[in-house]
Parts: structure tokens; C-alpha cells; sequence
């Protein structure tokens, strides 16, 4: 690593400072004191004014310079400093003399935002960096230093992401420790703006989570069950692979795989899978292999335009170049299940297929992850408004307010202002960590008219609950269930072969082994829906209420359900979203 220490010069005078007319209220505290003090606390002051903000969010290899500019003003210091003020709360001594200038309310907003780490999902995070939004994203957070050519957007870009993977989260730490050029200079004055919204979804969901952790303890509850949907059917899995399947109307490819069993019934819907970004038709599988052995037929869809094809190499950041995801990509997807419901359909009615006569295509049920949910709720009759997407993403990308809310804001840029994909085969719908926050506006998910049941995972940084699912819940009509699970993350409900060979498994997302119970509560949620769309509905019914959720919960992972929000649990949402607007 490179010598943490950092020179340390001044240039300019105060009197630039007292003619600027961008001077904000932090400057304004100060000019309140004895301007003969000036030229000794502005520098301290740049210093403490710009840890509050980059420690929300930064992170790269070792700069050996860190320059803090306020306006005309200049002054750097060290890593060690700023990294024993972190660690203790302490200003040393030698800065003392300009810290105690300031009122104490301003020293310890001043050490608390130094303390702050931002929880930002890596993976997503440098999905999300290198698609058109990233670019916008970056070009704002470029604001913040000298450099502004290619190089310095890839050394920024190579910060944020490598700060972020660091397991206590983002901070102005591990973003000077990662950035990759020998001197950094950090602009003040642009980083309010840029800085104090990074994730603030996820900041919110986490305020609501902790506001609502009291109400949660668990009830005792037993019940007698019958059965255990989570166990296997009876019916021997098979798999009919379709890589090549092509929708020539489109001229686009839709790989399916088809899982059934001996044990198919065309009494039962057909299931379709839907992927998120930069992900697969595998990542489900495991349900897919489930409903498949309990007699339902499952076509795990692959949509080639949001597939793990846009992904970049995290071990080599310079190098990594992404695709970017065309804005028809929203409109592509569920035209691709609706394709591929065709397609089933003349299977079934193929001589001599093993699937003829098997096959009910007009009554489907979807099941969709991340930005597979938002593909589900589409095409399960959210309208997709583009028009509130072009009003309201210019604020969410002037900062990187979330991974899941960047991807949606790629849709901005389709011609029509509304979109209707509603395909009326599809009865019933399953989003799972759902991307649904800003896509459907304000009104798009009313339109959603079948059952339905959501998935939130307290600790998902990528699409954060409060924002993403619970406040989108609320939107929908009955019938409806939102399921909660404290403490899974956004690939907790992955399938293994999936997250094993992705970064997931050396980050901070619970998957594989330590998802293993969510997997469990996944297969018998998942059953259970289905099957209520069968003969069987009562039998299952059991299994979609608060006791089974309960009685599902591991001490690693409690699980709540419930059908509607009270209001009580209404006012904390209102109290979460607010505090953190103001």
C-alpha cells in the first residue's frame, strides 16, 4: 500500500469564501466566528465536511495524496487520522485547535458521518456501474474530483465498487484504500448532492425494520399438519432443454427449460420462471425440480437480453466492459412468457410429444425474481408507466439511490409513455424481491387484478424492502399476501448450483448452505400457491397464513406473512420515508 500519510498545503484566501455565492449553511456556521480564525479552520473544516459524505459511500486502492478542496481552499490528510477518528471517535490532538471553533453539535454530526458505513450490494453495485445509468450515476459522483476523463471515471467506478465489497461497508476508509492513481482530489462543495442518498432505500427499509422489530416477536404456535410441502411429489423429474427455441416474429431467442414428471396432470396450471438481471433459467431450478415433482409443468424462461451475459469480471474492473440492457428489455420479457405459453400450447397438441394433452396453457401461474418480480407483476396486469419514470428518475440518478431503482430507470427512455403487457392466461403471480418501486408510477400496480403474493428480504440491499416491496404491496388489490424474511438477502433464494459460481458466495448475500431453511420455506410457499389453483386449493390453504410463516421461522431467519398492512405498521412506513427526505 502506498504511504498513508498525506501532504499537506494550502492556497487560495478566505476572502474568495466570503464573496461565494454557494456558501451553504455549513459555511455559514463558520463565517459566525472570528474571521482571523478563518485560514486555520477552513482546512479542518474541509477535512471533517468531506468524511461525511464520502464515508456513506466510497472505496479503492490507496491514493497516496487525498486532497480535499472547498472552493479555493486546499488541505489534505492522512489515512491514519482519518482512520483513528473513525475507529475511536477521537479528533487528535493537533486538530483540535480548529475542531473546538465549531458548535458540538456540528463536531459530532461531523464524527458520526466519518463512523457511517454504507451497505451497498458489490455485485450489483458494478452491474449497475457499467450500464448507461452507471454512466450518468458516475458522471455526477465525478463532480466530486479533478479528474474527469476516462481513466478517472474507471478509478472511480473501480472505488466505489471494491470499497463496497469490503465486509463493514462502504466508508472514506476503504474508498482511499482501493482507488486506483497515486492522488485523489475531492471536491466539497458537490458532495451533499452526490453523496447523502447512496442506497437511501435501503436506509429506510432498515429504519422501518427496526421501528417494527418489537411487533414481530413470534407467537407460540402448533399446528397439526398433515403433510410437509416442502417435501418432494411422488413424480420422477425430467427436463426437456430448448436452447434454440426462437421467436421469429421478434427475431429473438427464448431458451426454456421444461421440467415435468410422471406424475403431470393438465388439472394443474403451468408455472412459469422468470430470472432477474444478469442471471439465468437456472436460478430457480430447485422450485422449478419441486412443482415439477408434485405433477406441474415448469418453463424456466431465459431472457437473452438481461441474462448473465451483462455482467463484468469483478477481479479486473479496468478491464470490464458491459453491454448495456436496451430499455426494450421491459417489454421483451414478458412477451417472451407469452411466447413461450404459445409454444407450450402446440406441444400440447403435438402427436406423439410427451407433453400432449398435458398441458393447460390458459390457466398459468408466474413466478418471477428481482427484475423477473417486476416481469411478473407486468404481465400480470401492472401498467408500466414510463411517463413517471422520466419525471422522477433524473433525482434518483443524480445519486445511486439503489441498484434495483437504477435498473428500472433504464425504461425511461422507451417512446410510450404507458404500457399494458397483460397476458390474461396468467391467473395467479409470484414476485419474488420484486423491482417494482418506480416502474409502475403511481397507479400501474392497481391494475394488477389476480392473486398475488410478494417476497421481501430484510437485508436486500439490491431491491430494498420498504421501497421495493412493502410499500408496492400496498398498492395492489385483494387477494394478496407479502411474506417477510428477516435477515435474507436478495440471492437467498437462489438455487445453489446458481450462487456457487458467482460472487454471491464471497460476499454478504446468505446463500447456499446458509439459506438452506429459506429454500425450504420457498418450495412450500411456492406449492402452496400453486395448488390454489387446483382441487386441492383447502388442503394448501394452511400453508398461506401467519401461523405456517411462524411455524416455518428459524432462529437464523423468523418469517411473518400477513394480507393486508395495518395501520400502525402504515405510520411507521410514512415515519421511515419521510425522516430520511427531509
Amino acid at each position: 500500500m502506498p504511504s498513508s500519510f498525506l501532504h499537506l498545503h494550502l492556497c487560495a484566501s478566505a476572502k474568495a469564501i466570503l464573496f461565494s455565492n454557494k456558501i451553504n449553511n455549513f459555511q455559514g456556521a463558520i463565517m459566525k466566528y472570528n474571521w482571523k480564525n478563518t485560514a486555520k479552520n477552513i482546512g479542518l473544516f474541509c477535512t471533517l465536511f468531506t468524511t461525511y459524505f464520502i464515508s456513506l459511500n466510497t472505496s479503492a486502492k490507496a491514493a497516496e495524496t487525498v486532497v480535499l478542496r472547498y472552493g479555493q481552499w486546499e488541505e489534505s490528510i492522512s489515512v491514519t487520522d482519518l482512520q483513528s477518528i473513525a475507529e475511536t471517535g477521537q479528533v487528535p490532538q493537533k486538530y483540535k485547535v480548529y475542531t473546538n471553533k465549531f458548535p458540538l453539535e456540528e463536531r459530532q454530526k461531523f464524527l458520526k458521518a466519518l463512523q457511517t458505513e454504507s451497505r451497498v450490494n458489490f455485485v450489483t453495485l458494478s452491474r449497475l456501474l457499467n450500464t448507461s445509468v452507471g454512466s450518468t450515476i458516475l458522471q455526477d459522483f465525478a463532480r466530486l474530483t479533478s479528474r474527469k476523463d476516462d481513466a478517472g471515471m474507471q478509478a472511480l467506478r473501480t472505488g466505489l465498487v471494491l470499497g463496497a465489497k469490503a465486509n463493514e461497508g462502504l466508508s472514506i476508509i476503504n474508498f482511499i484504500q482501493n482507488y486506483p492513481s497515486d492522488r485523489l482530489v475531492i471536491n466539497l462543495a458537490e458532495a451533499l448532492p452526490v453523496f447523502k442518498n447512496l442506497n437511501l432505500s435501503y436506509q429506510q427499509t432498515e429504519q422501518f425494520r427496526k421501528a417494527i422489530t418489537p411487533r414481530l416477536a413470534a407467537k407460540p404456535t402448533s399446528l397439526n399438519l398433515s403433510f410437509d410441502p416442502s417435501a418432494a411429489g411422488n413424480g420422477k423429474v425430467k427436463v426437456i432443454n430448448l436452447p434454440k427455441l426462437n421467436d421469429e416474429q421478434r427475431q429473438r431467442l427464448v431458451p426454456v427449460d421444461i421440467y415435468w414428471s410422471d406424475s403431470v396432470s393438465p388439472a394443474k396450471p403451468v408455472v412459469i420462471l422468470s430470472h432477474g438481471f444478469s442471471s439465468n433459467r437456472k436460478d430457480m431450478r430447485y422450485i422449478a425440480e419441486h412443482l415439477a415433482s408434485h405433477g406441474f409443468v415448469v418453463a424456466a424462461v431465459e431472457h437473452i437480453g438481461s441474462n448473465e451475459k451483462y455482467k463484468i469480471d469483478l477481479t479486473d474492473l479496468t478491464k470490464s466492459k458491459l453491454a448495456d440492457m436496451k430499455p426494450q428489455e421491459f417489454l421483451e420479457r414478458p412477451q417472451d412468457i407469452s411466447f413461450v405459453l404459445d409454444e407450450l400450447e402446440k406441444l400440447n397438441q403435438t402427436d406423439k410429444h410427451p407433453l400432449q394433452g398435458k398441458l393447460t396453457t390458459d390457466n398459468a401461474m408466474v413466478i418471477g425474481h428481482s427484475f423477473g418480480g417486476g416481469t411478473a407483476l407486468s404481465i400480470a396486469g401492472a401498467e408500466l408507466q414510463v411517463d413517471s419514470l422520466k419525471e422522477r428518475c433524473p433525482q434518483f440518478l443524480r445519486t445511486t439511490v439503489s441498484a434495483g431503482e437504477g435498473l428500472q430507470c433504464v425504461a425511461k427512455d422507451l417512446p410510450e409513455n404507458r404500457y399494458q403487457l397483460h397476458d390474461s392466461r396468467i391467473k395467479q403471480a409470484i414476485a419474488l424481491n420484486p423491482t417494482s418501486s418506480i416502474m409502475f408510477g403511481e397507479t400501474g400496480l392497481e391494475k394488477v387484478q389476480i392473486p398475488t403474493l410478494i417476497l421481501a428480504s430484510s437485508a436486500d440491499k439490491t431491491t430494498p424492502a420498504l421501497n421495493e416491496q412493502i410499500i408496492s404491496f400496498n398498492k395492489i388489490s385483494s387477494p394478496k399476501w407479502l411474506i417477510g424474511i428477516v435477515g435474507a438477502t436478495h440471492s437467498s433464494i437462489k438455487d445453489p448450483i446458481s450462487t456457487a459460481q458467482r460472487e454471491e458466495k464471497k460476499g454478504e448475500e446468505k446463500v447456499g448452505k446458509e439459506a438452506v431453511d429459506i429454500r425450504k420455506y420457498m418450495k412450500a410457499i411456492t406449492l402452496a400457491f400453486a395448488s390454489q389453483m387446483t382441487s386441492e386449493a383447502n388442503e394448501y390453504k394452511i400453508f398461506l397464513t401467519p401461523e405456517y410463516a411462524q411455524y416455518a421461522s428459524t432462529q437464523a431467519f423468523p418469517i411473518r406473512l400477513v394480507t393486508d398492512i395495518p395501520d400502525d405498521i402504515l405510520k411507521e412506513i410514512n415515519n421511515a420515508v419521510s425522516n430520511n427526505q427531509q
